[in-house]
């Protein structure tokens, strides 16, 4: 009884640091291009400069992620191994954060080398938190099905947070840059209600949540030469890795377009934040039945009938005329109710790569295996800003004013980018997954009771030489 109804609080104070934690994160991730071309109205040259920027830094972060997860899994103190760094890198984070949605009054070369300091800075602290955060889940609980509760509601609070920002940014911008006289003061006052939301939220989890200390009995110190061998020689992190960051380049990249489809293709920005509501809501409910549909479905399973509706629904998205609503949003539905199907599924095969490689390498470690997590999530995004910063230059977008001074070619290549270059990066990505991974039910089960014996084996010998 003791057991479930810690069990329980840790659901909900885990899940709930998210809610600011991804209102704060999206504001980076999907708005901050908009803002730079549309609000503070980059020229093209200085937004090469930009993007070439914005593509170094996360792809240089992504890759900084394991180190992190080294530090992490390093950490000893009385406040556990997670929460110091969850702490550290909130507050480092939230002083450059706010730098990021300022006019320094510089154009060219000069404003892309301070954009560079600032964003390398915030992400410095946005990693020590995210790493932290994610590799807390196996330390809640050894049980699959407990961590798909943790996980599922994880991503709801997560998606809760993420679809707040997407529906409320155009109305409250609006609404500041009407009250204050200005476009970049709205954006400066929403950035620090986000910064808010974080510190509030992540709060709950640093306080709320207690670790099940027991599953963990490593207590040597892992160097950045074994970081390597645990990374390269679990081979299912790896094929999971490679699955996942082509699913969230294509996922990313067409979140990323929403507010230039609503506004250079369809006609109407505010719509945006209709739409927006629309499949949050549909997102989020997506999340809540993915404990009961596990109940009938196995993971494999749920991640085939996923893709089906992604692909289903970029096509109808693809087809739909300007002006056509009702198709727009049911395409738009069916694509992210598959979307936030994998994106908890995703979470739970990276979680499940702990034990595994445990059971094949002989030692856990939590934080490098789920440092691949923010990983994926960076890498993605890299990818993702190149994709849309270089089809806003180069399809006239970034000079247009509205539908009306966009080309049929420009169109087709704005289009191309958000339709269909991510429907087929979500496929491969199906592909390689159905091919290489390999950890189901059952052979998890194996996994965890195969590791229980080696421990009561090891104490058993311990016992003995006493």
């Amino acid at each position: 009884m003791e057991e479930k109804r810690r069990n329980i609080k840790n659901r909900w104070f885990y899940g709930l640091g998210t809610v600011g934690r991804d209102f704060y994160y999206t504001m980076v991730s999907m708005y901050l291009m908009f803002y730079l071309t549309d609000i503070l109205e980059l020229d093209a040259t200085t937004m090469w400069y930009v993007t070439g920027a914005m593509i170094a830094t996360r792809v240089f972060d992504a890759f900084n992620d394991p180190f992190m997860g080294v530090i992490v899994d390093n950490t000893r103190s009385r406040f556990g191994r997670f929460k110091p760094w969850i702490v550290i890198g909130m507050i480092f984070s939230c002083i450059f954060y706010i730098f990021l949605f300022i006019d320094y009054g510089v154009r060219g070369v000069s404003f892309a080398l301070i954009f560079l300091i600032v964003y390398i800075l915030w992400e410095i602290g946005y990693t020590a938190n995210d790493i932290a955060y994610w590799s807390m889940i196996p330390s809640l609980s050894d049980d699959q099905k407990e961590r798909e509760k943790a996980g599922s509601i994880a991503r709801i609070c997560a998606n809760i947070g993420m679809f707040a920002m997407v529906v409320g940014i155009v109305p409250i911008t609006n609404v500041l840059g009407q009250a204050t006289g200005s476009m970049k003061k709205g954006y400066f006052i929403l950035a620090l209600v986000a910064m808010g939301a974080f510190i509030v939220t992540q709060s709950i989890t640093v306080i709320g949540v207690k670790e099940d200390r027991g599953i963990r009995s490593q207590t040597e110190k892992t160097s950045p030469k074994e970081m390597f061998r645990v990374i390269f020689r679990n081979d299912q992190l790896l094929w999971t890795t490679v699955a996942m960051t082509l699913f969230m380049i294509g996922y990313v990249t067409t979140t990323s377009f929403g507010q230039y489809y609503f506004k250079y293709y369809y006609g109407n920005e505010e719509t945006y934040a209709i739409f927006a509501l629309i499949l949050g809501v549909s997102q989020i409910g997506a999340l809540a039945v993915f404990p009961l549909l596990r109940k009938y479905m196995k993971r494999q399973h749920i991640y085939t009938l996923s893709t089906i509706l992604i692909v289903i629904g970029y096509i109808l998205f693809f087809i739909a005329p300007p002006g056509t609503i009702a198709i727009i949003a049911a395409a738009g539905i069916l694509i992210f109710v598959g979307e936030g199907w994998i994106q908890v599924l995703m979470l739970m095969f990276i979680a499940d790569c702990v034990e595994y490689g445990e059971w094949k390498l002989g030692r856990r470690n939590d934080s490098i295996t789920l440092s691949l997590q923010p990983f994926i999530n960076k890498l993605g995004a890299a990818v993702a800003s190149g994709i849309v910063g270089a089809t806003v230059i180069l399809s006239g977008m970034k000079e247009a004013k509205g539908p009306a001074d966009m080309t049929p070619s420009g169109l087709m290549l704005f289009k191309t980018s958000m339709m269909i270059l991510p429907l087929l990066l979500i496929a491969l990505s199906y592909f390689i997954y159905r091919r290489f991974y390999k950890i189901d039910e059952a052979f998890f089960d194996r996994i965890v009771g195969e590791i229980a014996v080696r421990k009561q084996d090891k104490e058993r010998a311990h016992d003995s030489a006493e």
